[in-house]
């Protein structure tokens, strides 16, 4: 059988089309690399872009990197961007591959000598993990006061509404039944919630100040201190970082504060934020948009403090006194159930304290070109402590307990432990230095 069959020669058209597949392996070659090259330099743009522009942002990025295996195909993040290695690999191994191909890129876990320099990108195997008091933590813990406080008062805006008519026009909103009967009669339902624009953005600005700095100046007051005098006058530590906090969230609040009081306060000035603002310059120019800074930091000053000191001395009573488990051994959802209790039970301090200063604050921003003389001698004094104390109990109370709510949650969320609770016990010294002693 094998002599039968014909040997056919090889022509032209076997020479040309073995070319033709020589040439198409050859382009394939050349594509690759080409990829290679393209996925290193935008693996090192990418890296280097975020780290310095936005060093918290490169990390959530990281994060959103290290997914597992099954997550890859649904991530937006180009899969080239991953560590194939299953520990770190360092950016400068990435760019010493040159034109080697990506698999090339990443074979092996760096040595030792290559552990302490170079920009660290994190393989999906690693656990997401903030560190305590980095960057990123900070940068957690302001979009935590956003969405704690810019969400809360957004929410609670038909409440506000209410609150700052009986303060400016008690006369005619006598009570809270009356006040909400009134504004549904002349404005309808959606009257409920002019202003919330101004108030979700000013809040969002303020919420974000707030906790961010807070933690902040929490963390540098007590390495001022020291860890002996940071843990005997904790509650002074909380009080200042507070303070200082909420000084620069104010100066974010005042103008959207502004102009949601008009807004509020005054039927037909203006619909909300888009024309509120540009009328409200136009009246009383831009400084008019901070006359009522210093009454409002008068009001949120001592709110806030009574706010971040309460809450923190609460809650440890908490975990102390009525919890028999230890904080770390609770789960997730009780100790969130703590923080919204022992915010609910701080809110009313925190009503109690600042709301004088709330009754001048909506007085002042109503009224163009009054003075805090004139409040009083148009509230009294005893108005001034008491002029819609019972619905700000209500509404501020509610308030501050949701916000700690969904601040710890959010905190949970990225993997940080909730706020508040007995502090560590210290650390007992080391043997030999027990021996020296």
């Amino acid at each position: 059988m094998n002599a039968d069959r014909t040997v056919r020669p090889v022509t032209s058209y076997h020479y040309r089309s073995i070319g033709r597949e020589e040439r198409k392996r050859e382009r394939e070659r050349e594509t690759l690399t080409l990829l290679s090259r393209f996925r290193l330099t935008l693996a090192t743009l990418f890296t280097f872009f975020f780290s310095y522009s936005s060093p918290s942002l490169f990390l959530c990025v990281i994060d959103l990197m290290a997914l597992p295996d099954s997550s890859r195909r649904n991530s937006l993040i180009p899969t080239f961007l991953y560590s194939s290695s299953p520990k770190t690999l360092p950016l400068h191994h990435m760019l010493s591959s040159g034109a080697s191909s990506a698999a090339e890129a990443a074979p092996s876990p760096p040595s030792s000598e290559s552990r302490g320099s170079g920009i660290m990108i994190r393989s999906p195997s690693e656990s997401r993990k903030i560190e305590m008091y980095s960057p990123a933590f900070y940068a957690a813990c302001t979009a935590g006061g956003i969405l704690s406080c810019g969400l809360t008062h957004m929410a609670v805006t038909p409440l506000d509404l209410v609150k700052c008519n009986m303060q400016i026009d008690p006369a005619k909103y006598k009570s809270i039944s009356s006040g909400f009967g009134i504004l549904l009669k002349e404005q309808g339902f959606r009257g409920f919630f002019r202003g919330w624009v101004p108030t979700l953005l000013g809040y969002s600005a303020q919420g974000a100040c707030k906790f961010g700095f807070y933690e902040f100046f929490k963390k540098y007051y007590s390495d001022i201190a020291g860890p002996e005098y940071a843990s005997k006058y904790k509650t002074l530590i909380y009080l200042a970082g507070s303070a200082s906090a909420e000084v620069i969230a104010d100066v974010a609040l005042c103008p959207f504060e502004a102009v949601k009081v008009r807004v509020q306060t005054q039927p037909g000035f203006a619909r909300g934020l888009a024309d509120g603002l540009p009328k409200f310059v136009r009246s009383e120019g831009t400084l008019g948009l901070y006359k009522g800074l210093v009454p409002l930091w008068g009001r949120q000053i001592p709110y806030t403090m009574m706010k971040f000191a309460s809450f923190e001395t609460i809650v440890e009573m908490i975990y102390k006194h009525a919890i028999p488990t230890p904080k770390n051994e609770c789960s997730k959802g009780l100790q969130l159930g703590v923080s919204f209790a022992g915010g609910y039970v701080a809110g009313v301090f925190c009503a109690i304290v600042s709301h004088p200063a709330d009754n001048l604050v909506s007085f002042l921003n109503n009224a163009k070109g009054a003075t805090v003389g004139d409040a009083v001698k148009k509230l009294g004094l005893w108005g001034l402590f008491t002029r819609g104390l019972p619905l700000r109990i209500v509404m501020i109370g509610t308030l501050t307990g949701a916000q700690w709510g969904i601040y710890d949650a959010f905190k949970v969320f990225v993997g940080l432990p909730t706020t508040g609770g007995p502090a560590p016990a210290a650390a007992p010294a080391p043997t030999s230095e027990l021996a020296k002693a």
